[in-house]
């Protein structure tokens, strides 16, 4: 087991690991055992009763964030004729065809997101290889693949974040920083659960939402009651 920093242990000692909190408290908690000098990202944890090994339990999206992430993020825009046009008007930070798949071919990754219109998506899939192990794959379900690029880059810059399943049937999403007001992160943090519940597969049985924490970058985790996140 990888042993923990002075400043972890201290932070983790406020924390009752056989507590589960209140929302409100969870979220107070995760800003105060916060252990980085930098503004750090609050993130909540789900772990899901699905099993991930079958194609109708698996559970990828994207939800946009009432309040935003605190990062802005770089969208990198494939398309081609009005398309491009629509893209910068919009506010991506680099738009075209070609020119960026070479560049990418040549190990140019200063970008966070890529939407692609549906058109470019056989010359997107020549890099296949290189985007995917990234998590930079473009794909319908996140709306990333579209026609509509000025909305889907809107919304990527408004704050819209993606989220997945991984093998444990565990979605890992931020819902902003330390820096938020406390009603900012309750609310980004009632968005991505909600989504989450209406994300649950026909096909799963059971438990599905099994556990929920919160935590922050490098800080430790508290476990949310998921009743206190329902909005009454």
């Amino acid at each position: 087991m990888a042993k923990r920093g002075k400043k972890f242990t201290e932070a983790a000692k406020q924390v009752d690991r056989n507590e589960v909190y209140g929302m409100k408290e969870a979220i107070e908690l995760a800003k105060k055992t916060s252990t980085v000098n930098f503004d750090a990202t609050v993130e909540v944890a789900f772990r899901l009763g699905i099993d991930t090994r079958k194609n109708d339990q698996q559970i990828r999206g994207a939800v946009v964030l009432p309040n935003g992430t605190g990062k802005t993020q770089r969208v990198l825009v494939f398309a081609k004729g009005e398309k491009l046009k629509e893209a910068e008007a919009a506010g991506a930070d680099f738009a075209g065809d070609a020119e960026y798949i070479a560049k990418i071919q040549q190990g140019w990754f200063d970008f966070d997101v890529i939407v692609a219109t549906p058109d470019m998506m056989g010359e997107v899939g020549k890099i296949g290889r290189v985007l995917g192990p990234k998590g930079l794959m473009p794909n319908p379900k996140t709306g990333t693949v579209t026609f509509d690029v000025a909305k889907a880059v809107q919304e990527i810059k408004a704050g819209k974040v993606e989220y997945r399943a991984d093998k444990a049937g565990i979605i890992h999403a931020p819902i902003g920083k330390v820096s938020f007001d406390n009603e900012k992160l309750e609310e980004n943090f009632k968005t991505v659960y909600e989504t989450i519940l209406k994300a649950k597969p026909a096909a799963a049985k059971g438990t599905y939402m099994k556990s929920v924490n919160v935590t922050t970058t490098m800080g430790p985790a508290i476990k949310v009651d998921s009743s206190s996140v329902i909005s009454k």
